[in-house]
């Protein structure tokens, strides 16, 4: 997952150019999050694939939810690996592999390319509010989900460690505007202009981080704080300093899903 940005075309394109920053992002949450199951792990223990369903992930990014379920992969009679990236598609093929029901294809959301009533399962994981228009994306999952079929999507939340971050850096208007078009709070609404039944699960954790360097990393891999990034590092450093506690810096995180019939 990562910070909250504006929803440009051209820094989402920036951010997600290869696999790199994503990988970062990933890795960190990994060594930090106090919820030891993972998140990814618990996104997968939320899905209901069965034997011989045709499954659709929408922005896959380095295949991440996949590694490690070859039990989950080999029930997809049709599994389909799509995001705007050619890199991280590159990526997600490496990770995963040629495999005879797994497909790697650029999609867009707005305007896919399959028939209506395809799929049986739709993933959309951390990639709804950065869609130019949400409607028309959600109303083509719609369109290819079969009727009885689900779409699970994950986002973050309106209270999360970006907005503690951008008050220890004053960080106001431009230089912060975080992304609040799909969130936990106003997923329902979105998602019910599409989808009948919608439900939300939250993800509880939150960030204990012991290695300043490592959240220094991580700001770096995000367009979004480029302004940050314009200080000294030593005056990054400091201001990061004020807030260790206990050899520590603590941060929350407002993470979650909803599944949608």
């Amino acid at each position: 997952m990562e910070i909250g940005s504006l929803n440009d075309a051209a820094t989402v394109k920036e951010q997600y150019a290869t696999s790199k920053g994503l990988d970062i992002r990933i890795e960190f949450h990994n060594k930090y999050s106090a919820n030891k199951q993972g998140y990814t792990p618990w996104l997968v223990s939320n899905y209901d694939i069965r034997e011989g369903m045709n499954v659709l992930e929408l922005g896959c990014g380095t295949g991440s939810l996949w590694i490690g379920h070859d039990d989950l992969v080999a029930r997809c009679v049709r599994l389909v690996l799509t995001d705007l990236s050619e890199g991280m598609l590159e990526t997600a093929k490496r990770n995963l592999g040629e495999r005879d029901n797994v497909e790697y294809r650029v999609e867009d959301i707005q305007s896919l390319s399959f028939d209506d009533d395809t799929f049986d399962v739709v993933i959309a994981n951390a990639m709804l509010y950065h869609v130019p228009d949400l409607n028309k994306g959600l109303r083509e999952v719609r369109r290819v989900l079969k009727n009885g079929g689900v779409f699970y999507c994950a986002t973050l939340g309106e209270n999360n460690f970006t907005d503690r971050l951008a008050e220890w850096f004053r960080l106001g208007g431009e230089e912060f505007n975080p992304n609040h078009i799909f969130t936990m709070q106003n997923g329902v609404a979105r998602l019910q202009t599409a989808f009948n039944d919608v439900t939300p699960l939250f993800y509880e954790d939150s960030l204990h981080i012991t290695e300043t360097e490592d959240l220094v990393a991580y700001l770096r891999s995000l367009t979004s704080f480029k302004s940050v990034l314009s200080l000294p590092e030593q005056k990054i450093r400091d201001i990061l300093a004020e807030h260790v506690s206990g050899g520590a810096i603590d941060l929350p995180k407002d993470y979650g899903m909803f599944i949608c019939r």
